[in-house]
């Protein structure tokens, strides 16, 4: 190499290391920005907004007073450290084939997917050693003694989220593909990085609020949301649409769907090729879907699960029967909208109202004796400071709801896209599914109190009489029409067992049906995928899942035929097509007003 073809490569070498320096600088600036604009989200707030100092407190007492508790992990580590130490000195030498990686990624964790973690000699260091740390750092919190199983569950999770923020992954320097993105680029990317950051903050009202697709890309009613059909009535709860038919016939039962009203009912009709609605329309379904209401100031301060009761379910029910001209309809209740759904059955059941023939059941929790993890942000401190914050607005922040779902699978929803958005400064991809997921909804205040205590912190709808909704009391043990339940396996807002343990409270005959994935691809699973599959179990419902499990029999692809099956094995008649509002009128074309308001 020449004089000149060295001072070439010096000079480049001292451009690459000026735009690392660069980047390590804006990475800081994106930090002390995100600080300085969030430090107004804490006042008047408790420093400790998930009541998890005191757990931390009675952790460490408990492994000081009994230090041998983690002397295993810490052995355990050092080991393991010194093996680490040995592979990369043999892999530095050239004997990369003489010895395996000391520890792998767990299967499914998408961190670190780039090659260079593997190929990288510096890169795979970083990566064995930040799985060990993390390996230390959560077995020791997992060893101490003397916290009961809900604290021990609230310390695991919020460690596993300190962890999974300090990965290696999360930082411009120690990320292969930031960092080869800074060279190639000169940095532009973290520039970019920090437009998107500054945008984010911008909508978000000074909190971040990460991007997880474009939300110009998609347009309610065009693009999503698609499926024809009418508003045929509101109240201030909901507007009810009715979807126009596919078929000449109709099977005679009408169905009514009740979403939850945590999120929009769309993600039941997102495009045309994954949408339910569409697909139980081509069925030959009369369709009716609930949009609930979203709340934006103190004029819903007075509602509460009551109300949703009372002006949604009842109002809901008579309104299909109104425009069917029928008492006997078919429902569904998703997540909340199902739990709501159950309490609103042994309401009518003490009532002696028998117009609901069957209820099916998606991912609904009805006893909450094992939520999940939701629970972690759930004991009578958080929920009283929640219920402070709702005294001055009447409504509990849809922000701080998706936050909290978002934590939940937090590399997922929350650190890959702060690499993609951020570090690396490229644009969200544009997904159907993110975009619904980032239109949240806020809470009635007095609802959301009652059903957290209720609900999550008492478990009352599981136990007879506990509860009394428009003074009657209400047993979801004396429910007796068929139900179905679809559950998904992986599910980490209402797990299977749970959802499970909430099907065997009624008294008539169940359906019990387990799907493959989450709380919603489990449920947005359309037939022409083909993935997934599901699992149905024996008719009647052992006491324990396990027994059910291991009894149950597998189905390849989506559960929707099954379900579609049961529905029509119900009640066998069809009757010409239904045109939306032929009775009621119409106030307006499908998806609705409702559904468009956006925080």
């Amino acid at each position: 190499m020449n004089q000149n073809d060295s001072e070439k490569k010096s000079s480049a070498n001292t451009a690459d290391t000026e735009a690392l320096q660069e980047a390590q600088e804006l990475s800081k600036k994106m930090l002390q920005t995100a600080i300085q604009q969030n430090m107004s989200m804490f006042k008047g707030y408790s420093a400790d907004p998930f009541n998890i100092g005191k757990t931390y407190m009675d952790a460490m007492m408990n492994l000081w007073r009994n230090p041998a508790a983690t002397m295993g992990a810490q052995t355990e580590f050092m080991r393991d450290s010194l093996k680490l130490w040995q592979y990369t000195a043999q892999r530095m030498t050239g004997s990369e084939s003489s010895t395996d990686p000391v520890i792998e990624p767990e299967k499914g964790d998408n961190r670190w997917r780039s090659e260079d973690w593997s190929s990288n000699l510096v890169f795979d260091y970083l990566k064995q050693s930040y799985l060990l740390s993390a390996r230390l750092i959560e077995s020791t919190m997992d060893s101490a003694e003397g916290l009961d199983e809900k604290e021990q569950k609230r310390l695991s999770f919020f460690t596993k989220q300190f962890v999974d923020a300090m990965a290696p992954t999360n930082f411009p320097m120690t990320n292969p593909d930031v960092v080869k993105a800074t060279l190639e680029n000169k940095g532009e990317n973290l520039m970019a990085g920090l437009k998107n950051f500054a945008r984010d903050l911008e909508q978000g009202d000074g909190q971040l609020k990460i991007a997880m697709t474009d939300p110009e890309a998609f347009t309610l009613g065009e693009n999503v949301a698609t499926t024809p059909g009418k508003v045929i009535f509101q109240n201030r709860m909901f507007q009810l649409i009715q979807y126009a038919p596919t078929t000449e016939k109709v099977n005679k039962r009408p169905l009514l769907i009740f979403p939850p009203w945590i999120n929009k009912f769309y993600i039941l009709d997102l495009q045309p090729k994954n949408s339910l609605i569409k697909w139980l329309v081509d069925q030959g379904h009369t369709v009716f879907v609930v949009s609930w209401v979203n709340p934006d100031d103190d004029s819903f301060a007075d509602v509460g699960w009551e109300t949703y009761l009372t002006e949604g379910i009842y109002e809901a029910v008579d309104q299909v029967e109104k425009e069917t001209g029928l008492s006997e309809i078919n429902v569904v209740g998703y997540c909340i909208g199902g739990t709501l759904l159950a309490s609103a059955l042994a309401h009518m059941k003490a009532r002696g109202d028998d117009r609901i023939q069957s209820a099916t059941f998606f991912t609904a929790l009805i006893d909450f004796s094992e939520p999940g993890d939701l629970g972690v942000f759930i004991d009578d401190a958080q929920i009283s400071m929640l219920e402070e914050g709702i005294e001055e607005r009447g409504f509990h922040s849809g922000k701080s709801m998706s936050s909290a779902f978002n934590m939940l699978r937090s590399n997922d929803l929350i650190w890959s896209f702060y690499i993609n958005n951020y570090l690396l400064g490229k644009d969200p991809t544009i997904f159907d599914l993110l975009y619904w997921n980032s239109d949240s909804t806020n809470m009635p205040g007095k609802m959301h109190s009652y059903y957290l205590r209720n609900m999550y912190l008492e478990n009352k709808l599981c136990q007879p009489g506990a509860l009394s909704i428009d003074s009657v009391d209400i047993d979801v043990s004396t429910v007796d029409i068929p139900c179905y339940f679809i559950s998904a396996h992986d599910d980490h807002i209402a797990p299977w067992t749970s959802t499970y343990a909430g099907a065997r409270l009624f008294s008539g005959p169940v359906r019990f049906v387990l799907g493959g994935s989450g709380h919603i691809a489990g449920i947005v699973n359309p037939p022409f995928k083909n993935k997934y599959g599901y699992r149905v179990g024996p008719a009647r419902l052992p006491a324990h899942p396990d027994d059910w499990l291991s009894k149950a029999k597998e189905y390849e692809g989506s559960w929707w035929p099954d379900w579609d099956k049961w529905l029509k094995s119900r009640e066998k008649e069809q009757v010409d097509a239904r045109e939306p509002g032929k009775v009621s009128g119409v106030l307006e074309s499908a998806p609705g007003s409702y559904v468009m308001k956006r925080i």
